[in-house]
């Protein structure tokens, strides 16, 4: 198995990029946001996939192990190939598909283009104990609660609404985590409207 390719890139198309590893460039399919993170002529390292057919080998690529692990994971699921595992990760970040299984969350897995309601229940079914524990509930016990957190849903949809994507809207949330937790810790509920606007910010910065 071909674990990882660390090179220049060579070329970045909408599916995929190239590595020049070696003297040799390597086509790696990635997900958009695996994409707008490389820049031609930039070395890059991505932890990779070998998907093998009669017919070929295809590799794809990953920002991280653990964003590679979800991939292979969600294809021990009927129904689920690579590609539409890699489409579940260009929608949703690795942690927010554990929440969405883990919740039975089926309108966010029929997000996905390709995903119908059946095929989201098949999932939660098939992967609900096997994708790990979802970032929330360890945060959660890490500040002392288990409590449900809303202003994370309502933040996101807000973005949502404004017209980013659910990808951008999951990691902006990700990124007030640590604003929100602070404020949980101190005994304070965080303020959606506030964390809406510190969400726009850091979009805006991207």
């Amino acid at each position: 198995m071909i674990a990882s390719v660390a090179g220049k890139v060579t070329a970045i198309a909408p599916d995929g990029a190239v590595v020049e590893v070696g003297g040799v460039g390597i086509l790696v399919h990635c997900t958009p946001g695996t994409l707008a993170s490389l820049r031609v002529g930039d070395p890059a390292r991505l932890a990779t996939s070998l998907v093998v057919r009669e017919e070929s080998l295809t590799l794809f690529g990953f920002g991280s192990d653990d964003e590679r692990t979800v991939f292979e994971m969600l294809q021990t699921a009927s129904g689920v190939g690579p590609k539409l595992a890699l489409a579940m990760l260009a929608v949703h970040t690795p942690n927010a598909l554990r929440v969405a299984v883990a919740a039975a969350d089926l309108k966010a897995l029929t997000q996905v283009p390709g995903i119908g309601q059946k095929g989201a229940q098949r999932i939660v079914l098939e992967l609900k104990d096997r994708l790990g524990t979802p970032e929330e509930v360890v945060n959660a016990a890490i500040v002392g609660t288990s409590a449900p957190q809303p202003w994370r849903d309502q933040v996101h949809s807000g973005l949502v609404g404004l017209g980013y994507s659910a990808r951008d809207a999951d990691e902006a949330v990700a990124l007030l985590r640590p604003e929100a937790d602070a404020e949980l810790a101190a005994g304070r509920q965080p303020q959606v409207a506030a964390m809406l606007k510190a969400a726009l910010r850091a979009l805006s910065v991207r």
